[in-house]
């Protein structure tokens, strides 16, 4: 079992920046595939970024360049850095770890960028 809890989302200006982090109840050592996805009103929730053991990240193309996501395996937190904020990135954002072939998400978080 894995509980991951997200930070605070929060309104965010077009172009601005903001940081979501997520920790996770048990060392991030073991955990596979820990990332981030999104949904919004009537869509399916979407990929934003993975990150592996080893360190190799995947981003969706929407994100690319603007996003970046880390791993702190001390804190057993992941965070997504997000930059050059959009309208359209405005969703409820979910941490997600696959452990043991089971897939795990967080309450998800609110990130709206708007003027």
């Amino acid at each position: 079992q894995v509980q991951l809890v997200e930070s605070v989302g929060g309104l965010v200006q077009p172009g601005g920046s903001l940081r979501l982090s997520c920790a996770a109840s048990r060392s991030i050592f073991s955990i596979n595939i820990m990332g981030w996805y999104r949904q919004t009103p009537g869509k399916e929730r979407e990929l934003v970024a993975t990150i592996i053991i080893g360190g190799l990240t995947n981003y969706a193309d929407s994100v690319k360049g603007r996003f970046t996501i880390s791993r702190d395996n001390a804190k057993n937190t992941v965070y997504l850095q997000m930059n050059s904020l959009k309208p359209e990135d405005t969703a409820v954002y979910y941490c997600y770890a696959r452990y043991y072939g089971s897939n795990y998400w967080g309450q998800g978080t609110t990130v709206t960028v708007s003027s």
